[in-house]
C-alpha cells in the first residue's frame, strides 16, 4: 500500500497509483453540523475521511502594513487590513464575508511608495510553519509549497474594478505589480528551502474566473498574466517540481494556456460553473492532472444522484492515472455527514486501480 507522498507523486509524474489521492475542504459550519452529527470532536473532518494527502504550507505574502480595526461589533468588523485595503467583514450563516470598500494603492506613485513592503524578511515564515511541516513529513504526506500567484492578491490591494482597468489603460504598471508580487512568492519559497524544509510539488492559487466565463479575455490572461505564471512554473520546474493551480469559476477557454504556462494540474474545476471533468479529459487527455469536479449539490441530494456524481467523474477522471478526489469547491453545510461519509466510501470503492 503507497503513502500518500508516493500515491500523488505518482498521479503527478503521469503514472497510476494504487488508488485515487483524496484532499478536500470543508466551511466551519459543515464541520459544526457534522460534530452534531456524527464526527467525533477529537479528530479533524480531514484525519476522519482522510482527504489530507496533500498539505500545503507558505508563508506570509502581504504588504505587511499594520492591521487597524476601526470599529467591531459581532456581526461586523471594519478595518484596514494588511495589504492597505479597507474592509468590512460580515457575519454570515457560512462564517464570514468581506466587502473591499478603500485601497492605499490606487496609482503607480502609491506603489512606488509603498512597494519596499513586499521584501523579504525572516518574520514573512513564522515558526509554525517550520512545525506543520515536520508534522506532514512525518506523517509522509505530499507537501507542496503554496502562495496566490499574481491576479488574485493583486486585486486584493487595489480593488477588482480598478485593476481590471488598469489591465487595459496601465498595463506596464500591472505587470510592475505583478512582478514584484511573484517575486516575493519566490522569495518565500528560497527562505523555506534555507529553512532545511523540501517540497514535492507547488500549489498555486490565482481566482481567475466566475459562474459563466474568465474574468478575463484569453488575449489578456495570455499577455500580462501568463509570463508570470511562467516564471513561476519555470522556477520550481528547476528544482523539479510539478505546479497545480487554483482558480474557481468557468476556465475553459483558458486551460490551453495554463498548460502553455507550465501548469501540471487543475483544481478543483467548479461542476456548478461548467467546467467537467469527461469533457477535460476528453479534450486534453494526460496533458493536465484533474483534481475536483465533485458536485457539491449532488453531495447533498439522494445516495443515488450521489452515486452517480462519484461514479462517472472518478471513472472518467481516473483514466491513466490523472486524477486527484477533491470537491468542486469546498464542502457547504447543507451536506450532511451521513451523505459525505457515503460519498467517499464511493471513492474508495470506485477509485481503486486493478
Amino acid at each position: 500500500m503507497m503513502t500518500s507522498r508516493e500515491r500523488v507523486a505518482r498521479v503527478l509524474s503521469g503514472q497510476q497509483p494504487d488508488r485515487v489521492p483524496m484532499f478536500d475542504g470543508y466551511w466551519a459550519t459543515t464541520i459544526e453540523r457534522w460534530h452534531r452529527e456524527g464526527l467525533p470532536r477529537a479528530i479533524s473532518a480531514d484525519d476522519y475521511f482522510g482527504t489530507n494527502e496533500i498539505v500545503r504550507l507558505g508563508g506570509d505574502y502581504t504588504m505587511q502594513f499594520p492591521e487597524r480595526t476601526l470599529d467591531e461589533s459581532p456581526a461586523m468588523r471594519l478595518y484596514w487590513d494588511t495589504d492597505g485595503a479597507l474592509r468590512r467583514d460580515l457575519h454570515v450563516a457560512e462564517g464570514w464575508t468581506s466587502q473591499w470598500l478603500d485601497f492605499t494603492i490606487r496609482t503607480h506613485e502609491d506603489w512606488q511608495t509603498h512597494r519596499h513592503r513586499l521584501a523579504f524578511n525572516p518574520s514573512r515564515i513564522p515558526e509554525s510553519v517550520s512545525l506543520a511541516y515536520h508534522q506532514a513529513r512525518e506523517a509522509d504526506r505530499f507537501v507542496c509549497y503554496s502562495a496566490h500567484a499574481c491576479f488574485h492578491p493583486t486585486w486584493m490591494r487595489m480593488g477588482m474594478e480598478q485593476m481590471l482597468m488598469a489591465m487595459l489603460d496601465r498595463p506596464s504598471f500591472v505587470d510592475a505589480l505583478y512582478a514584484d508580487h511573484v517575486q516575493l512568492v519566490i522569495d518565500i519559497y528560497e527562505g523555506m528551502l534555507a529553512r532545511g524544509m523540501a517540497f514535492d510539488g507547488v500549489f498555486l492559487s490565482d481566482d481567475l474566473g466566475y459562474q459563466a466565463a474568465p474574468l478575463i479575455s484569453p488575449a489578456l490572461y495570455r499577455s500580462l498574466v501568463m509570463p508570470h505564471h511562467k516564471r513561476l512554473c519555470d522556477r520550481f520546474a528547476a528544482d523539479g517540481l510539478k505546479t497545480l493551480l487554483h482558480s474557481d469559476g468557468n476556465l475553459v477557454a483558458l486551460v490551453p494556456y495554463f498548460i502553455e504556462a507550465g501548469f501540471a494540474g487543475l483544481h478543483p474545476l467548479e461542476a456548478k460553473a461548467g467546467m467537467d471533468v469527461r469533457d477535460l479529459r476528453a479534450r486534453y487527455g494526460d496533458a493536465l492532472v484533474l483534481i475536483g469536479n465533485i458536485d457539491v449539490r449532488k453531495l447533498a441530494g439522494t445516495r443515488s444522484e450521489i452515486e452517480a456524481e462519484v461514479r462517472t467523474k472518478l471513472t472518467a477522471g481516473m483514466a491513466g492515472g490523472g486524477y486527484i478526489y477533491h470537491s468542486d469547491h469546498s464542502v457547504p453545510s447543507d451536506v450532511s455527514f451521513g451523505a459525505y461519509s457515503y460519498a467517499i466510501e464511493l471513492v474508495r470503492k470506485y477509485g481503486v486501480y486493478p
